[in-house]
């Protein structure tokens, strides 16, 4: 696995419903971890894409910026807000 790809992925916070409505999401890891344990749909297209996106990010085929990028838009499908984070 590939963990040093992280320093890509630019902060977002995704604002949720549930105990922890806000989740900041800085790396590969932690999208992934969103996706898998927080999302509140797991049968959107867009959702099915980002998971993919992650464990390709993971292991290095794709680039941190498109996992985030495939984030953003199952965020979009499943209603929930993104917040940029500034540095």
């Amino acid at each position: 696995m590939v963990r040093g790809t992280s320093g890509e992925f630019v902060p977002l916070m995704l604002v949720m419903s549930g105990p922890e409505k806000y989740r900041l999401v800085r790396s590969i890891g932690d999208a992934a971890d969103a996706l898998i344990r927080a999302w509140p749909i797991d049968d959107g297209e867009d959702y099915v894409v980002a998971v993919r996106a992650c464990l390709d990010a993971l292991h290095g085929k794709i680039s941190a910026r498109d996992a985030r990028e495939a984030l953003i838009r199952a965020a979009e499908e499943a209603g929930i807000s993104v917040i940029t984070v500034v540095h």
